[in-house]
């Protein structure tokens, strides 16, 4: 299937948000949130978050600096 993820198409097969997130390598950082078609979905419901053609999905990774 054809996602957005972050303004960019991408091609996978990846049924959840979760298994999305294990093959960006980002699943397991701590400072990670997800949003899908504009709704911010909490971690603990990302492998329940089925993605179909056409989702948009924003990841932002927290980073620290000073």
């Amino acid at each position: 299937m054809r996602v957005t993820v972050n303004d960019e198409a991408r091609d996978t097969a990846a049924p959840t948000l979760a298994a999305l997130l294990e093959e960006l390598g980002v699943a397991h950082e701590p400072a990670v949130a997800a949003a899908v078609d504009g709704e911010v979905i909490p971690r603990s419901r990302w492998s329940a978050q089925v993605l179909m053609n056409g989702t948009s999905i924003l990841v932002i990774r927290a980073a620290q600096g000073g």
